[in-house]
């Protein structure tokens, strides 16, 4: 290739800020970067893109279980390396601590699935795969809508946690549901042989879960042991399910909130394209249809980015607006702007499903804002 056709590949940073579990699929972990290799390949054969762009991975434990300090130093390293734009990280109690460090002193963009409105800022946008504020809402009409009026509450010890709760308590008032019980679990799987009894002295009708996901180990266990079968409800910890066989058994039986809806055919459509391209591998699930509509939004940004910089990726995120998205409901869209940095728009960004004893796959229960 000549001097004058050669140009520097655009770089994205892909910072998981959650160790995978060893044994975790090959197949799963290349779905992660895959989903945006896809749509970055076909933006520049279609000449939408005039160069390539390349995804730098780092994957570190931050929060629950390692450091917010292994966070910032993963994201001051991808900055380092010449990244435009950076996703991630994603987990909440890593997000909130990282976006000071972003504005004071890397001023390079993010876009994170944290689900908390406390993560947006000048150079922070969300896909919130679900959220803090809108869960809650959706978990209450999810239980009115079968005739429960009294639920009892486990609460993971952080800000998670403590973010859901609060408006938790809110939606339940408004719609006329009664909190007979609360308890607070810990972050990490734990016995909580007690928590759980509490709720059951209580005569709660179903539970709720509400943080991250490592606390719901051990309660099916505890509800065997208590001879209680309640209906159960639990946030977006549910699409924790999808990349950690154990976490698959403690929400079976569970109905949680979640984003992949087999009735989108953008989504269908992207999942067609990627058995094409990655010999027949058809990924049923959240991460490939979330990660392609933020692969997606960046293509468009680096498109309209003059320059292509951190602060003019910034400003052409701002200008995205309305594209059709993958995930979710029908009809979901992404939209952005200077003062709105959440992408997607419409209620049925969220979808409740609950998995299947075969470990492998799951059906959808329920949409949000359809009676």
């Amino acid at each position: 290739m000549s001097y004058e056709s050669a140009a520097e590949p655009i770089k994205v940073g892909y910072l998981m800020d959650f160790t995978l579990p060893p044994g975790f699929p090959q197949e799963m972990r290349d779905d992660f970067t895959r989903c945006f290799d896809l749509v970055f390949e076909e933006a520049h054969e279609q000449g939408v893109l005039d160069r390539r762009v390349r995804m730098i991975y780092r994957e570190v434990e931050g929060l629950p279980k390692g450091s917010v300090k292994a966070v910032i130093d993963a994201y001051g390293e991808l900055v380092d390396e010449g990244c435009l734009v950076v996703f991630g990280p994603n987990i909440t109690d890593n997000a909130v601590p990282t976006r000071e460090a972003i504005e004071e002193r890397f001023r390079v963009p993010a876009i994170s699935v944290t689900g908390t409105d406390d993560w947006l800022g000048e150079w922070t946008f969300a896909f919130p795969q679900g959220s803090m504020t809108d869960e809650p809402i959706f978990l209450v009409d999810l239980i009115a809508k079968r005739g429960i009026t009294e639920i009892g509450v486990l609460s993971e010890q952080s800000l998670i946690g403590e973010s859901y709760l609060r408006n938790l308590r809110d939606a339940a008032r408004r719609k006329g549901i009664r909190i007979v019980a609360e308890s607070v679990i810990a972050q990490t799987a734990q016995d909580i042989t007690a928590a759980v009894r509490t709720l059951h002295e209580a005569k709660a009708e179903a539970i709720v879960h509400l943080g991250f996901g490592f606390g719901i180990v051990f309660i099916n266990p505890a509800l065997a042991a208590a001879g209680w079968d309640p209906p159960r409800f639990t946030t977006t910890a549910f699409q924790n399910a999808w990349v950690n066989p154990v976490m698959w058994n403690a929400f079976t039986g569970w109905i949680g909130v979640d984003q992949y809806d087999e009735g989108n055919p953008i989504g269908q459509d992207f999942l067609d394209r990627y058995a094409r391209r990655y010999d027949g591998r058809r990924p049923e699930y959240c991460v490939p249809v979330v990660n392609r509509d933020v692969a997606t939004t960046l293509v468009r940004a680096f498109a309209d980015a003059h320059p292509l910089s951190p602060r003019g990726v910034k400003e052409a995120l701002e200008r995205v607006k309305m594209l059709p998205a993958a995930s979710g409901a029908p009809g979901t869209r992404i939209s952005l702007g200077k003062w709105t940095r959440r992408a997607w728009m419409g209620a049925g960004y969220l979808v409740a499903r609950t998995l299947d004893t075969d470990g492998v796959t799951s059906h959808l229960v329920d949409r949000f804002g359809q009676e």
